[in-house]
């Protein structure tokens, strides 16, 4: 009789398209639930997603949460808030003179997001809308100078002026955000009181929040300094709502843990958390701090991440079992000032839609997307475009019956006469022809941005294997990968879940930056690192204690950013373990950080070192999950059934298909096969192999190759 499952650990991933579960027991070992994600109130999908992970371990919500320590979120609301521009109603009071901060933007903003060929056409440059109009910006004069010395005094009563008419305009948030108040935020500090001030005359204590851009983010760069303070106020404030949804879900089941949210910076910080909106992309952070953990566990010290979701393809670099942190991202089509793991993102995933250009009659995939909807193959969906889902089920790669393990039927003949109707007949080719054509199109479009990561940053693809996982991940690895001399290609039999495993696999960790501009030479330097470094590990050790964990459990790493005196870019080095300000150290820590990522000849020590950032984290411990660990077995793979699948050619080949969960480790699956789990599907074609090792990961044959 099997023992009784106890799960410890929670992690959820609420995509675009699906959410999925990932749970750990006390053992370490795991299980992976899948759902639709419910966009409109993540809590619903959450808790079906949940209810299916539990339902392996013959477990109910009321038996499972209760016996739950710590559970991890991860989802796109907040982000979606901000993309469909359905937010708070702010306003912003600025420095005098930049109240049109919004209409001018800064030039490279007004173009993200848009093709190389839209930038060459002066004809489509526009401003993006504003998520502040100009009726709703207001400033007021005073200058601190880029010294942090006051130049000007505050106008106080133009503060006054400013507060009592965005509050006669009904905003339900203010935004201050003056210049340079990252060094000396007195001015801001004082619009903050002069606010109270105002509300507490109109009785609005307790209402009206008041977002101060040097207590949020306290970097350089006026303009994403200003945008991300923004967004705190605009779409994480809301956030916070559909998050105490999902907390209450899990009371209500029996939780007695603290749900944390996947940060930017890849720990975990609670949902009560000051700065929410660092948890603004938190779901692909999730599959990387997963990647670095695993690489850690098998002892692979460099990894491309790449993950395929229904809307996007995901791509990011561990490299020396570390990811590098961006400090100024582009979210949403917006410059912010936070840091986030470096993480590229493509508009191409399995419910990219697929239309053929009336003019050119050529192919076009995406960026739009069906999302969850799926396809036309799921009438209920509503999607009247064809996807690439569609194309794989024609294809017969994707089994109709088996989508979300059959929770979800798909109708094969439907989608089949969608294509023949919008795709096949437009391009003069059969059925299986055109679907074929443009899933080899598709994955040629993934197989250039993977190999544009790696290429871009000057390695090799031979120096990296390349970790595949997402819902589509193994249904087109094979085809991404093919022609690339990766040193492995790994494919979880958890792929689908992998960026809740990922979740599952953060720390509990919070981040603070403070932009100081400090050179090793100035006398005085180390003190004032010190300094900067004392005032951080106060504001890390308030948010631990927001979530009730004490500083004695809090382990505090110390780090800066540093570059060349002159140059524009700069580089993270982590102090010494003491966290003493030993500046001889972290200039030779930034030397060997600067080789690493250049090139040692490229080195120039003779133009000085300059601190630009003090950084102070926290971790608090969590449990995390183990690798499986199978004894091989030298019996031969059976597969459970055959189907036609289209490779190539004019017919359908019967391919073998295998139960995921029925092979063992140490087997070897010889293509064409198809290897079908509740939650993916694995692709295998013809002249690949893949082989499952004693953790459940399957190594998948580089092309031309017999491994």
């Amino acid at each position: 009789m099997t023992p009784p499952r106890n799960p410890r650990v929670l992690a959820i991933d609420a995509g675009g398209t699906m959410t999925d579960t990932f749970i750990v027991d006390e053992h370490g070992s795991f299980v992976v639930g899948k759902a639709q994600t419910t966009p409109e109130e993540e809590a619903r999908g959450f808790f079906a997603s949940v209810t299916d992970a539990l339902s392996y371990w013959g477990l109910t919500p009321q038996e499972g949460f209760p016996r739950m320590v710590s559970g991890v979120f991860s989802g796109t609301a907040m982000l979606n808030r901000l993309l469909e521009r359905k937010g708070l109603r702010v306003g912003c009071i600025v420095s005098g003179g930049l109240e049109d901060y919004f209409r001018f933007e800064r030039g490279v903003q007004t173009w993200l997001g848009m093709t190389y060929a839209d930038r060459l056409h002066v004809t489509t440059h526009y401003h993006n809308e504003p998520l502040v109009p100009r009726e709703r910006m207001r400033s007021v004069r005073g200058r601190i100078d880029v010294f942090g010395e006051e130049a000007i005094p505050l106008y106080e009563d133009e503060a006054r002026q400013a507060v009592e008419e965005l509050i006669d305009l009904g905003v339900e948030g203010i935004v201050v955000c003056l210049l340079h108040s990252y060094r000396n935020p007195a001015h801001e500090r004082r619009v903050g009181e002069i606010a109270a001030e105002v509300k507490a005359a109109r009785g609005l204590d307790g209402e009206l929040p008041i977002f101060l851009s040097s207590e949020l983010y306290p970097m350089r760069r006026d303009f994403p300094r200003l945008n991300s303070t923004l967004i705190e106020a605009y779409a994480a404030e809301p956030s916070r709502g559909q998050l105490g949804k999902v907390v209450q879900r899990c009371v209500d089941a029996g939780a007695r843990f603290d749900l944390r949210v996947m940060a930017s910076h890849g720990g975990t910080i609670s949902t009560d958390a000051k700065e929410l909106a660092r948890t603004l992309v938190s779901g692909p952070i999730g599959g990387v701090v997963g990647a670095r953990h695993l690489a850690r566990e098998l002892g692979v010290p460099n990894v491309i991440c790449s993950d395929i979701g229904g809307t996007s393809f995901d791509l990011a670099l561990v490299t020396g079992g570390e990811f590098q942190i961006q400090q100024t991202p582009e979210i949403g089509r917006f410059i912010l000032n936070l840091p986030m793991v470096d993480i590229e993102s493509i508009g191409a995933g399995t419910g990219s839609m697929v239309r053929i250009d009336p003019n050119s009659n050529r192919p076009e995939i995406g960026p739009d997307s069906a999302g969850s909807r799926i396809g036309t193959s799921w009438p209920e969906g509503g999607v009247d475009v064809v996807t690439v889902t569609d194309l794989n089920l024609v294809l017969g790669r994707v089994n109709p019956d088996n989508f979300l393990g059959g929770q979800v039927k798909l109708d094969v003949e439907r989608a089949r006469a969608e294509v023949r109707r919008q795709v096949a007949d437009p391009l003069g080719l059969r059925v299986e022809e055109a679907a074929s054509g443009i899933v080899e199109l598709f994955e040629e479009q993934l197989r250039l941005a993977a190999l544009a990561k790696v290429l871009g940053k000057g390695y090799a693809p031979v120096d990296y294997a390349l970790l595949c996982y997402g819902g589509g991940g193994p249904l087109h690895v094979a085809g991404y990968t093919d022609g690339v001399p990766y040193a492995d290609i790994l494919v979880p039999t958890w792929a689908a879940g992998f960026s809740a495993y990922g979740c599952a696999c953060a720390d509990y960790e919070y981040r603070n930056d403070l932009t100081t501009d400090i050179p090793l030479d100035r006398d005085g330097a180390a003190e004032e690192l010190g300094a900067a470094w004392a005032t951080l590990r106060a504001r890390v050790e308030a948010e631990f204690a927001r979530a009730g964990v004490a500083a004695g459990d809090v382990t505090f790493n110390h780090l800066v950013r540093m570059q060349y005196a002159g140059q524009l870019d700069d580089i993270e080095v982590a102090a010494g373990p003491d966290g003493r300000p030993d500046l001889a150290r972290l200039a030779a820590g930034f030397e060997e950080a600067y080789a690493r990522i250049y090139a040692r000849s490229a080195r120039s020590p003779e133009l000085g070192y300059v601190i630009t950032s003090a950084i102070v984290t926290g971790v608090a411990p969590v449990e995390k999950p183990v690798l499986p660990d199978e004894e091989p077995t030298d019996a031969a793979p059976e597969p459970t059934a055959t189907r036609p699948v289209w490779w190539s050619g004019a017919q359908a080949t019967e391919t073998p298909v295998y139960e995921q969960e029925r092979v063992r480790a140490g087997q070897r699956l010889v293509g064409p096969a198809i290897v079908e789990a509740p939650s993916d599907t694995f692709v295998i074609p013809p002249g690949r192999t893949a082989t499952l090792d004693r953790h459940r990961i399957f190594h998948l044959s580089t092309s031309g190759s017999d491994r």
